[in-house]
């Protein structure tokens, strides 16, 4: 099927999700690129425009927003994540802005972990503007195991976290990218969708199993107790209000609680047309990042 050319903007483009949306809509030849960003002159990704876009300095919206009919749209790990969405919102409706693809948090509509429904919060204020959406909820990013909040969790065969034995359901961030960026492709066919996007349960031990099998190296868990992680990444100068949110619903888990952390889905082939990438093939994508 055609698709007629569409301006869409990016937010988040150097985020882990946003940076591998970009190259995905390049590929398609019904959308053109727009970056918004604080600092156009540090993106040097070719042949691709760059906004101002600051969602701390409203002046700068509506500059960023014209001409522009889709958004993938995404905020920073910050409470301040609610007001600059409203704003952001509000200028894209002013500016016809016809479809929002929206990158949230995980859970479903019952959830009562506080950052998760903080984009709940910003997913029905989407719905109030009456922009025709798609709202994407993706389960724990294998690449956290990379690195989150200035903290490492890998190191020389360890894997240490603050979760306890819960299960986890886990979504490589390039997979999300390119649900996100078919999403925005073909607006008119998931207009209207939440998906959330989680695809292998899988606890912090079972990780490390998986690690040794692939990786030819042991990997062993390491529970660590949450009010450590909340004091690290305070420490590495994280955002306060937003990580205590993660630090309670760590707690939650450690305890035993069931949050729905671990459920799984199976809508990735029909969204990009293929399989979601496994716990084991991020190991062996990043094997250099963890062998030891």
């Amino acid at each position: 099927m055609a698709y007629s050319k569409s301006l869409t903007l990016v937010l988040g483009a150097t985020g882990q999700v946003g940076k591998r949306v970009v190259p995905y809509l390049q590929a398609d030849d019904g959308v053109e690129v727009v970056l918004g960003t604080r600092f156009p002159e540090k993106l040097s990704d070719p042949g691709v425009r760059k906004v101002l876009l600051d969602l701390d300095r409203p002046e700068t919206l509506a500059p960023a927003l014209a001409g522009v009919e889709r958004v993938f749209m995404m905020t920073g790990y910050s409470v301040d994540m609610l007001r600059q969405s409203k704003d952001f919102l509000n200028a894209a409706r002013r500016a016809g802005v016809r479809h929002v693809v929206h990158l949230g948090a995980c859970g479903d509509d019952d959830t009562r972990i506080d950052h998760y429904a903080w984009h709940q919060f910003v997913e029905r204020y989407i719905e109030w503007c009456g922009f025709s959406f798609t709202h994407l909820r993706p389960e724990i990013f294998m690449q956290n195991l990379l690195g989150y909040g200035g903290e490492t969790f890998v190191n020389r065969g360890v894997i240490r976290h603050f979760v306890g034995d819960a299960r986890l359901s886990w979504v490589d961030c390039d997979d999300v990218a390119a649900a996100a960026a078919a999403c925005v492709a073909r607006s008119d066919e998931h207009a209207g969708r939440t998906y959330r996007l989680g695809y292998e349960a899988k606890s912090f031990r079972e990780v490390a199993d998986t690690f040794s099998e692939v990786l030819g190296q042991p990997f062993a868990y390491e529970a660590r107790p949450p009010a450590e992680f909340l004091e690290r990444v305070i420490a590495a100068g994280a955002e306060p209000a937003y990580m205590r949110c993660v630090y309670q619903s760590y707690a939650l888990l450690t305890a035993g609680a069931d949050i729905g952390a671990d459920a799984v889905f199976d809508n990735l082939p029909a969204i990009t047309g293929r399989r979601p990438r496994t716990i084991a093939d991020f190991a062996r994508a990043n094997a250099g990042s963890f062998r030891y």
